[in-house]
């Protein structure tokens, strides 16, 4: 299912949406994404952005394992992501010794974050700053990050959500390429700081996109499944608000 143009429509029903693929997000990474030691969870409370997705790692009771002994889901550490962009920054040791904070959640320690921008977010300079900021934040702290975002550029971000937080390490100017200019990223959180960044455009379906359990280990995040599962359970009279090929009473099509 092609991604739809969400400014056709109040913020209200992107809302609406926002939930469900959030929960068909969690789900595919619960059912065999991630490896066994891994599990995610919508909306718990943690330092930083109110995330979408969080993947947690059970607390071990022994020496966790090595990297490449860890089993389960696709998850890779020898060949990089394959992405229209990528960005690495040296981390600032410095500032991650002095601000990193160990978050934890009761069933363990937070490992990634998977944010899906909402206009809300961009609704004001504070609360545009707010995301921006302890999205860095997140990072310096060695959680991973994955940011989805199919609203375009506005006065915020002009060049886009990316260009937004990658500024906070090092400012670089972006080229949004010709009619895809809305953005998907994901951050592995260190040693360095790599982020790999696809373009998309309204109409397109949504690429594979890594997301990162340890520095250079991640799993492959199927987005264009997970949008076609929240596709289908949306409300069948406001599909027509957004797909023209689909019948809504609310559009017209039908008495």
């Amino acid at each position: 299912m092609p991604i739809h143009d969400w400014t056709r429509v109040d913020a209200g029903l992107f809302h609406d949406f926002h939930q469900s693929w959030s929960i068909a997000l969690r789900n595919a990474l619960n059912a065999g994404v991630l490896p066994p030691e891994f599990f995610a969870l919508v909306e718990q409370s943690i330092r930083g952005p109110i995330p979408d997705v969080l993947t947690l790692k059970l607390a071990a009771a022994r020496e966790e394992p090595p990297e490449k002994e860890i089993r389960g889901g696709v998850a890779v550490a020898v060949r990089a992501p394959r992405t229209r962009l990528t960005k690495r920054a040296e981390a600032d040791a410095y500032v991650r010794k002095a601000s990193r904070i160990t978050v934890r959640h009761r069933h363990g320690k937070v490992v990634a974050v998977i944010e899906i921008i909402s206009p809300g977010n961009k609704a004001s300079q504070a609360e545009f700053r707010a995301l921006v900021e302890k999205s860095a934040d997140l990072i310096r702290q060695g959680i991973h990050l994955m940011v989805i975002d199919v609203f375009p550029p506005g006065r915020r971000d002009p060049q886009g959500i990316h260009k937004a937080i990658w500024d906070e390490f090092e400012e670089q100017d972006i080229e949004l390429p010709a009619g895809k200019c809305l953005t998907l990223a994901s951050y592995d959180a260190g040693p360095d700081y790599v982020a790999y960044v696809e373009f998309v455009g309204v109409g397109d379906l949504l690429p594979e996109m890594p997301l990162f359990l340890k520095p250079g280990i991640y799993v492959p995040v199927e987005l264009e499944a997970v949008y076609q599962d929240a596709w289908t359970v949306f409300p069948s009279q406001l599909k027509g608000l957004l797909d023209p090929s689909a019948k809504s009473p609310l559009a017209g099509d039908a008495p």
